[in-house]
């Protein structure tokens, strides 16, 4: 299966945690920014890429740990000039607003003030007055939430 038709299928059965980050993600929602999904990216398919501050963002399950795969691959991105960033689905389903102000310091956005989602305008806005971006570092090897490995 070629890489357009794999990113095709991926968009279709993305996890909870994909579609909980792509809801927020999506549609200029983060700070007015542009993310895609399921990106192909030369060999690879990236969870979600901002393609201005060259950043990716990576929603990854207990398969993905320390993964060679997945070094190699990470590897082959910074060789393109991409940041990255990875995140357990743990920590997307339970800490969404942490997650995205990590996200939303690596775009280098202008405003800390994305735009709310659909009837969440001004939940989302006290919600966000207090938040400080963190580093999420994951428990046990493998720190998400950091930039890929130098």
């Amino acid at each position: 299966m070629d890489q357009k038709n794999f990113a095709k299928q991926l968009r279709r059965n993305m996890t909870d945690a994909e579609q909980l980050l792509w809801r927020h993600l999506r549609a200029h929602r983060l700070a007015g920014r542009k993310f895609r999904r399921q990106q192909p990216l030369g060999p690879y398919v990236v969870d979600f890429v901002h393609f201005g501050a060259r950043l990716i963002a990576e929603a990854d399950g207990g398969q993905h740990n320390d993964s060679q795969h997945d070094a190699r691959r990470d590897d082959w991105l910074k060789g393109q000039g991409f940041r990255g960033l990875r995140f357990w689905n743990n920590e997307i389903l339970l800490n969404t607003e942490q997650v995205l102000a990590v996200i939303f310091e690596a775009v280098g956005s202008p405003s800390p003030q994305p735009s709310p989602v659909k009837g969440e305008g001004a939940a989302l806005r006290g919600a966000r007055a207090g938040c400080h971006p963190s580093p999420l570092a994951g428990e046990g090897p493998g720190k998400r939430g950091e930039p890929l490995q130098e």
